[in-house]
């Protein structure tokens, strides 16, 4: 039997025979951005859905000079309670989300509301004057898409996608090993993230003190079709189609986003996929496996899966492979190995008349490719581990939000970028839905009709 290879001894033996670099946030945290309207000047903030990402949001920010929180708005009482508990009681509770947009004090807002919210918002707050912080998905639906990145466009307002690997120094590294050509020719990639626990499937805790009376169903339904009221479908939205895309636009977003920066390319030109519901019946609309292949018009493909079932063998990553070396992206780590192979024809070979394999081998150029063994020893190149060390992404992330606030570069994630990866998504669940492949108009920014 196999001896598993623990990571800590993956480590050790990497060290021995190859290179191990940390890789520190000083490759991706920005400059203190210098005051947007003056140089002491605090840009102040409104938190739009202060659930559980919400919070860690509002942590992050908290850690940045030169924010402040003030207004908090959420469907559940109990999360505002606690949402101003952390800012000290500095933020205040604004009610409604609409409230924080008509006050012209306020300068950012950051949305971490379920999906279906999330365009409507986005746009309203772009045209309220407001720059925007979204988290992923950035859109319900692909039309959606398409509206926001005009919005974006017209009004001139900062939009930033909250997909945070896109702020990690992995990142960084992978898509520079890429564009080296270590890698040589790049035809397949492998995508993965995987759970196996009821709090990774979304069966999230719901408090007791949850009722009609603290939680306002109205206002989290919102443009969603209207259902009666549901603690579940309160605290666990992503469960179900009338929220949320499911597996696909919740972690396939992320990994289409990864791969879409580290390959340098714009968007899939076809998705097919399949999607099933095996384990978590009782608890959800939406599959909890799901196997996607999304087709790139730069020359690669895509396969990307996600099982609620199982984690052991991976939780979350991508392998990148091509005729020189392959990539794994996973865990705070990359993991080059060259690729060494030879060619072995000797099965073949073995079948014909024995003077003419006698002959075939008695080239010393079959014997270079074929027999390894026969040639002088060799050094060859062992594999490389990056590790990332440091300040979290989140907190990186949003740090370059504030910059491009202050300064009005553009965003690292900005709603063409956020649009593309949602839309991959969203191919995948039409897929899975029709049973058909679905393409992609480049030109219309939406999928192909007919």
């Amino acid at each position: 039997m196999r001896k598993e290879i623990t990571r800590r001894e993956f480590l050790r033996r990497s060290t021995a025979t190859g290179m191990v670099v940390t890789l520190g946030p000083h490759l991706v945290a920005p400059q203190q951005p210098q005051g947007r309207t003056g140089p002491n000047d605090a840009i102040t903030v409104g938190i739009i859905g202060s659930g559980a990402r919400g919070q860690e949001l509002m942590e992050a920010i908290m850690k940045i000079p030169g924010t402040e929180i003030v207004a908090v708005c959420d469907a559940y009482k109990g999360r505002v309670r606690r949402a101003i508990e952390r800012t000290k009681g500095r933020a205040k509770d604004y009610g409604h989300y609409r409230k924080i947009l008509d006050d012209k004090s306020i300068d950012v807002v950051v949305i971490a509301t379920p999906d279906h919210w999330h365009a409507r918002q986005a746009i309203e707050a772009m045209q309220a004057g407001k720059d925007v912080y979204i988290e992923k998905p950035l859109t319900y639906t692909i039309d959606e898409g398409v509206e926001i990145v005009k919005v974006a466009k017209s009004t001139g307002r900062i939009l930033q996608v909250g997909s945070n690997p896109m702020s990690s120094a992995i990142q960084q590294k992978a898509k520079e090993i890429v564009a080296s050509g270590r890698l040589g020719q790049i035809t397949m990639i492998r995508a993965y993230y995987n759970r196996n626990t009821a709090s990774g499937a979304w069966i999230y805790p719901i408090p007791p003190d949850a009722s009609p009376e603290t939680v306002d169903w109205e206002m989290f339904l919102g443009p969603a079709p209207k259902r009666p009221f549901s603690l579940e479908r309160f605290f666990r939205w992503r469960c179900y189609w009338d929220y949320s895309g499911g597996i696909p636009t919740d972690l396939f977003v992320h990994l289409c986003t990864s791969i879409h920066y580290v390959m340098g390319a714009k968007m899939a030109s076809s998705a097919m996929a399949v999607g099933a519901l095996y384990r978590w019946k009782e608890s959800r609309e939406v599959p909890d496996t799901v196997n996607a292949v999304l087709v790139y018009p730069e020359g690669f493909m895509v396969n990307m899966s996600t099982t609620f079932n199982n984690q052991r063998l991976g939780g979350s990553g991508f392998q990148i492979l091509g005729t020189e070396g392959s990539l794994e992206v996973a865990g705070g780590e990359i993991r080059f190995y060259p690729e060494i192979v030879h060619e072995d024809n000797g099965w073949v070979v073995r079948s014909w008349p024995r003077e003419l394999e006698e002959a075939y081998y008695s080239d010393p150029k079959i014997l270079a490719m074929e027999r390894p063994e026969t040639q002088p020893p060799q050094i060859l190149e062992a594999g490389e581990v990056y590790r990332e060390e440091g300040i979290d992404s989140t907190l990186v992330h949003m740090q370059r939000f504030f910059e491009s606030v202050r300064t009005r570069k553009p965003p690292v994630q900005d709603a063409l970028m956020g649009h593309r990866a949602a839309a991959c998504a969203h191919m995948v669940n039409l897929s899975i839905k029709t049973g058909k492949i679905v393409y992609w108009d480049f030109e219309q920014e939406n999928v192909k009709k007919g």
